[in-house]
């Protein structure tokens, strides 16, 4: 036996990290190769003019218990900060509690319409919609429809750009399963404190102070003091295997000194599945380049707009459902963390869900900062003139989209590396094409490490969506009996393969909705 190279790991996102970081732990060699030029992925902390961004929001709150002691491993708990979780839903000049509050909804929309919407759940529950396949009839079937037309219906078409009676029900299966119109009418009765039993309701979270980058930046340190080594701005161009042994046997990577060969015993890809597959070198077979071709993104963009404390506001973030502007969902970033932002100021973070071939992911940065400015000023969460400065935050591939076709194109990349590279370890969320939460994609990670060090066995596809995850601890090894397509993750609906909602940027900005009180 030769010298042993070691593992390469694609990625220093979560996942990338935490494999990094448990690889260490059993002994192992490791080497982490980054093509942007930070760390930690969709969970990095942006740093512009000393203001913080967090991309998208991170609640650090997890049942997976050696997930919890990872995270206390790498920061000191005096790192952490305990936060309150505050959500409302803007809708039409009101906000409205979220999860939904029996006392606050009645008081926005005056008794006639509350009585209409109680009228409308009844109807539901007496002859419910048909077809609760998709997303619409399944959460009208629950709430009736003009609660779900208010709550529902636009911030779910944002997110996803397409109709919601085109989203498979599994999504609001997942995301609001055990709430209904009765249930939030009892919520408004109970403490408030420490409710767990639904996937809404977790009051209470940890976050580190600067932002979720903050473990991640730290993690690398720890990786490179162990022996470990993180390079940035290093793009993996290629993934070499042998045919004959049916494994990889190292990657090209390019940085600014130029091109190299680095040898591999074992690959941890946290890159998007379908780059890896066009990475391999000889080529995958065309059925399974096919495959990689037709998996989709949704890609994320955040304005961050600095504005006088005076506008901040106690949520965390609001969902926008107002169908008149195109921002989904506000960020109050002095809300998560005060260390985020400055003196007598905070930073809003206007969250807009794309695709990358939009037109507004191609609109200039200033173009942006003036829409977002528009867009705040008209649902009268500032008074106009205040905003003093904008940032721009692009996030591709944020989201992996569970089109009709995407389990299918997983599966016959899956199988194909299964069998003709099985040193090849995907990991994480867009490496295996799985929309989960931070704590799963590093659970997938830790359940890797251990495969490689320790020939341990687990099939880390078994951690996925969120069947009973607030509802049920994971055993200690994580693993699952089935097919791979429940866990311990998030799922995300199934959407049409092509995109069938888009928006243009000139006609949000002649939308002018109604105005509110600030919060």
């Amino acid at each position: 036996m030769g010298e042993k190279s070691g593992t390469v790991v694609i990625g220093a996102g979560p996942a990338g990290l935490t494999a990094a970081y448990e690889l260490l732990r059993h002994g192992e060699p490791v080497r982490v190769f980054e093509a942007d030029d930070v760390v930690g992925g969709i969970s990095r902390t942006v740093e512009r003019d000393g203001w913080r961004f967090d991309i998208g929001g991170h609640r650090f709150f997890t049942k997976v218990s050696r997930v919890e002691a990872f995270w206390h491993e790498i920061l000191p708990d005096e790192d952490f900060l305990l936060r309150p979780r505050m959500s409302r839903i803007y809708y039409r000049g009101a906000l409205y509690d979220y999860p939904l509050n029996a006392g606050n909804a009645l008081r926005n929309l005056g008794i006639i319409e509350a009585l209409r919407c109680v009228g409308s759940y009844g109807r539901a529950r007496l002859r419910p919609p048909k077809d609760q396949s998709h997303f619409e009839g399944w959460v009208s079937a629950r709430f009736g429809w003009r609660l779900y037309s208010k709550f529902f219906k636009t911030y779910t078409e944002k997110v996803w750009g397409m109709p919601a009676d085109q989203l498979q029900a599994d999504w609001a299966a997942q995301r609001i399963k055990n709430l209904s119109l009765s249930k939030a009418m009892a919520n408004a009765l109970l403490p408030r404190r420490n409710r767990k039993d639904v996937t809404s309701l977790i009051e209470e979270f940890q976050y580190p102070k600067h932002g979720p980058g903050m473990m991640w930046e730290r993690c690398t340190e720890q990786v490179e003091k162990r022996g470990g080594s993180v390079r940035t701005g290093t793009w993996v161009t290629a993934v070499h295997r042998d045919p004959a042994a049916a494994r990889a046997t190292g990657v090209t990577v390019a940085d600014a000194d130029g091109e190299r060969t680095e040898p591999a015993d074992h690959v941890i890809s946290s890159m998007p599945i379908s780059a890896l597959v066009r990475a391999l070198r000889p080529a995958a077979p065309p059925q399974v380049l096919a495959a990689a071709d037709d998996l989709r993104y949704r890609d994320f963009l955040t304005v961050a707009l600095v504005v006088p404390e005076e506008f901040s506001f106690p949520d965390n973030w609001i969902y926008v459902h107002d169908p008149a502007v195109r921002v989904g969902r506000i960020q109050n970033f002095g809300s998560w963390s005060p260390y985020l932002v400055k003196d007598g100021r905070t930073c809003l973070g206007l969250e807009y869900f794309v695709f990358e071939d939009d037109e507004m992911w191609r609109t200039p940065d200033p173009d942006l900062v003036a829409l977002a400015t528009a867009e705040l000023e008209g649902l009268g969460l500032v008074r106009p003139g205040c905003v003093e400065a904008g940032y721009v935050v692009r996030m591709p591939k944020a989201y992996p989209v569970y089109d009709e076709r995407y389990q299918q194109n997983v599966d016959v990349i899956r199988d194909w590396l299964t069998r003709e590279v099985p040193n090849v370890h995907p990991v994480g969320r867009n490496g295996m094409h799985r929309y989960n939460n931070q704590d799963h994609s590093m659970l997938t990670a830790m359940l890797t490490a251990e495969n490689i060090a320790h020939g341990a066995g687990h099939d880390v596809w078994t951690v996925n969506v969120e069947q009973d995850y607030h509802e049920e601890r994971t055993s200690s090894a994580g693993r699952r009996h089935g097919d791979g397509r429940h866990g311990t993750g998030r799922d995300a609906p199934i959407v049409p393969a092509r995109p069938v909602l888009r928006r243009r940027v000139t006609e949000i900005r002649e939308a002018t909705p109604a105005p509110v009180r600030r919060p």
